[in-house]
């Protein structure tokens, strides 16, 4: 009894008491109690496996309990926002008609930060972008949503836009707009541009940012096209895009979360939406629409 009553945090006395009262409750002595201590009684044998039973039962409500409250709880997503309207907001849409307790927060940051975030536990999930050549970080699980090609992202009425391909040479003659270094999309022009300067650029955080630099008439900017497919500007014909001459790459747009510890029940279900809407995108990208 003394050592049950140290499992447990709680006094002797206390415990004792507990156990008196389930036997005055049951009409039956669980124990058999003499000078050198307590033992089961012959009858708390028989009752053994009914209160094995009822433990396990406590144990499933208390796990079911904890499920419920993760399915509640917040879900931290990170994401480098290179599709952030035409995937994430129509997957946050349809998650919260099926998640309607639960709140969602959306953190753009660099992919270094998300992953820094991931292994702290501060982000349930990523969305990031590589290079078809990049190697995976191994401590996450990665399922890749998207795949597309570097395009240039500029308004109809530009120059450029009279071209069926633009060309390296003649991008360098318009105002570039550049993601910050940390994306991969900044790895990607500086690779692309082999030390070639551009006419005039900006620096800017995030595909968001810089299409809104472009339909403001800014520049031109280079993006994956899924950032651009489906976009509200590209749909209203603010912004459209021209492919690359001469380029073949592959950016993939992948979502990431942890691989050790547990994820919320809430973030497995987003995490399964995202990859249904980005096969929905991929399907509206191919038929054009």
């Amino acid at each position: 009894m003394r050592r049950a009553a140290e499992e447990l945090h709680l006094s002797q006395p206390a415990l004792s008491e507990t156990v008196r009262n389930l036997e005055r409750e049951l009409g039956v002595d669980i124990l058999d109690r003499k000078r050198s201590g307590a033992k089961i009684s012959d009858d708390g044998r028989e009752l053994l496996p009914h209160i094995v039973g009822v433990l396990d039962a406590v144990d499933k409500l208390r796990r079911a309990a904890d499920d419920q409250h993760h399915i509640s709880r917040m879900v931290r997503l990170g994401t480098v926002n290179a599709a952030t309207v035409p995937l994430l907001v129509p997957a946050i849409r349809e998650f919260r008609t099926g998640h309607p307790l639960t709140q969602v927060e959306v953190i753009g940051a660099q992919q270094a930060e998300i992953h820094r975030a991931l292994l702290e536990g501060s982000l349930d999930l990523g969305l990031v972008n590589y290079l078809r050549s990049d190697d995976l970080p191994p401590d996450f699980h990665t399922t890749e949503l998207l795949r597309g090609r570097p395009v240039v992202c500029l308004r109809p009425d530009s120059p450029l836009a009279a071209r069926s391909e633009v060309p390296v040479t003649e991008l360098l003659t318009q105002p570039l707009i550049v993601m910050r270094s940390g994306y991969v999309m900044h790895r990607f022009v500086h690779r692309l541009l082999k030390g070639r300067t551009p006419s005039f650029s900006y620096s800017t955080d995030g595909a968001e940012m810089g299409k809104l630099m472009v339909a403001e008439g800014l520049g031109v900017t280079v993006l994956p096209d899924f950032s651009i497919i489906g976009d509200p500007l590209g749909r209203s014909g603010t912004i459209t895009y021209r492919p690359l001459a001469a380029d073949r790459t592959d950016v993939l747009m992948v979502i990431q979360r942890r691989r050790s510890g547990s994820v919320p029940k809430a973030a497995r279900d987003l995490h399964e939406l995202f990859v249904r809407r980005a096969a929905a995108h991929r399907g509206a990208g191919e038929d054009g629409t």
